[in-house]
């Protein structure tokens, strides 16, 4: 099933980030969702690091915060800037959910760019082992789920 949701890099870009609002697909759990070629993961709690994201891809380890899209279209953080890319087949979706007619091209601009998503083969990387969610989130470090995972250079 696909879920209209408000996706945002967080990982070396603060409030600033690349955005989209486009359709996830969820995985069984609910842990995982599946967007634009990208598996991410749920972050709970202390999780979320200094990045402030809710949600870390599980080959990059970037993080991501992901939400449900706001009824008055100002899904941006407050402090952040940069217009919101729209997936082209969410947008009528999109208006639907935020009552108006018409998108506001101040802050959005409409992208045919997300690709599909390899579901099966990041469905196995994150079930396959030593990769994936710990058995006890608890006893873990807060990234230690995302394992052979090259950190970002600075």
């Amino acid at each position: 099933m696909k879920i209209l949701r408000y996706i945002e890099l967080k990982s070396g870009h603060s409030d600033n980030g690349p955005a989209w609002i486009g359709y996830v697909t969820s995985s069984k759990t609910g842990r995982t969702l599946y967007f634009n070629g990208r598996g991410l993961m749920k972050l709970k709690g202390q999780r979320r690091g200094e990045s402030g994201g809710n949600y870390v891809d599980m080959e990059t380890g970037e993080s991501f915060w992901v939400s449900g899209v706001k009824k008055n279209g100002e899904d941006r953080h407050w402090a952040g800037s940069g217009k919101v890319l729209i997936e082209a087949a969410a947008v009528s979706d999109y208006l639907e959910a935020i009552g108006a007619k018409n998108l506001n091209t101040s802050r959005c601009e409409v992208t045919n760019s997300i690709c599909d998503t390899d579901i099966k083969r990041l469905s196995q990387l994150a079930n396959s082992s030593g990769k994936g969610w710990p058995h006890d989130p608890e006893a873990e470090s807060p990234y230690s789920f995302v394992r052979n995972v090259i950190s970002p250079t600075k």
